[in-house]
């Protein structure tokens, strides 16, 4: 087998339309209309290549799971999430690269992830 790239990735949320609007208004997201009838409440949310698929289900408790969002600029993330009332960490190097965390409204960790400019 040879991985192309990750797809997607699942996230509890206990109110779905709450979830929606963080993960479009605040993420930048754009939700998805291809989603089926599942048989449980959710939403399947595009967030650049890759998908977020929103589960209404309690969120698990946080033992370092998360997913990462890559983006070009990541004091300009952090910075207009903050301006938006958004709880986010300082960014801190992690080898060459630079990161930060936040939490959506139900606990689930998401990293953002800036790739160092090749040199």
């Amino acid at each position: 087998m040879q991985p192309l790239c990750v797809h997607h990735v699942s996230v509890n949320v206990a109110d779905v339309t709450k979830g929606v609007a963080f993960y479009t208004r605040v993420l930048g997201g754009t939700v998805r209309d291809d989603r089926p009838s599942l048989g449980f409440g959710g939403a399947w949310i595009d967030l650049g290549a890759t998908q977020v698929h929103l589960i209404e289900a309690a969120a698990p408790a946080n033992l370092g799971q998360h997913f990462a969002i890559q983006v070009d600029d990541l004091d300009e993330a952090v910075a207009e999430l903050r301006g938006a009332a958004v709880a986010v960490s300082d960014p801190v190097a992690i080898g060459a690269n630079r990161q930060s965390f936040l939490e959506d409204p139900f606990g689930n960790a998401i990293e953002l992830h800036e790739v160092a400019a090749a040199s």
